[in-house]
């Protein structure tokens, strides 16, 4: 079966961005944070991102340091893709998510100056932002796989 949807995470102790990517369309799409306490997500909530969207496949961004070192996140994001794989029995892949917060943050940021955004950017803009990032990220990963994969 060939993967056609995936739900992204931007997982954070408060915060978890959640985005859409599609390979079918080639589209990606920032949906929603969901909220975390003490690094716990609402289940709940995944839930039922989960079954409105149905993806083929999960994916979460996995931090490292920017000398490629594992960051003190690195164990927490591990956990929390262990914890997606048990509960929903999809595969769960990561992607290095080095700097997309800072990426994110730069990208509305200029979005804002150009008048292409009006109102003020919260942390939870730059957390979807970031997911969006990594569902990009993983677009193009699995172009190129299925690319040296064709012959």
């Amino acid at each position: 079966m060939t993967v056609q949807t995936a739900l992204v995470f931007d997982y954070g102790r408060r915060r978890i961005g959640v985005a859409i990517a599609n390979r079918l369309s080639n589209t990606a799409t920032g949906l929603t944070v969901v909220a975390a306490r003490d690094g716990q997500p609402d289940w709940r909530a995944l839930d039922q991102l989960m079954q409105e969207w149905g993806p083929d496949v999960l994916v979460s961004g996995l931090p490292y340091n920017a000398d490629g070192s594992e960051s003190d996140m690195t164990a927490e994001v591990t956990a929390f893709t262990e914890e997606l794989a048990g509960r929903y029995a999809l595969d769960v892949q990561t992607i290095d998510e080095r700097l997309t917060s800072a990426e994110a943050e730069t990208m509305l940021r200029e979005q804002r100056q150009t008048g292409a955004r009006r109102r003020r950017i919260r942390k939870e803009d730059v957390d979807r932002t970031a997911a969006l990032l990594i569902a990009q990220s993983w677009l193009r990963n699995a172009d190129s796989h299925d690319k040296s994969n064709d012959g």
